[in-house]
């Protein structure tokens, strides 16, 4: 029987719930597989622009950047809790749905990516598409969509 066992899981993060669900299944899988978790904030320049934030000045990107930053040491912090400390945080600029199906794969030679359901709203999600559902399409290894928890 075929198993297999996945050594490197990206997991996008962007402070949603549902990322964070993915997150804790993605901290499961690796632990599992004595294999390393990937998070990753991507700060994608395009939202900020079609937001009407734009030009982006220095203080915006730096504030983008700082949330970033905790939002992966909460995820180390999440980690520490459950036992599992092989986490990696990843601060990426550019496009979300490329950096999650394409970039940041190859660079860390990822062989899963876990993302929620969506952590966007109902406006982001029309000015951005899913990148859930970019990364279902594009992705160079496999990808696990975690479904929000009935509670």
């Amino acid at each position: 029987m075929f198993t297999q066992s996945y050594q490197n899981v990206l997991v996008g993060i962007d402070g949603s719930e549902q990322a964070m669900e993915a997150f804790k299944k993605a901290l499961a899988v690796a632990k599992r597989n004595q294999g390393t978790v990937y998070v990753a904030n991507v700060i994608d320049h395009q939202i900020y622009t079609f937001m009407s934030y734009s030009p982006l000045n220095e203080n915006i990107m730096d504030q983008l950047a700082a949330d970033a930053k905790e939002l992966i040491n909460q995820c180390k912090a999440i980690g520490k809790e459950f036992g599992y400390t092989k986490i990696e945080g990843i601060v990426a600029y550019g496009s979300a749905k490329e950096a999650m199906a394409k970039t940041l794969p190859e660079k860390y030679d990822i062989d899963l990516i876990m993302v929620g359901q969506s952590g966007l709203n109902a406006v982001e999600r029309f000015m951005t598409g899913s990148v859930a559902s970019y990364v279902i399409k594009e992705a160079l290894c496999d990808v696990l969509i975690v479904h929000p928890s009935a509670e």
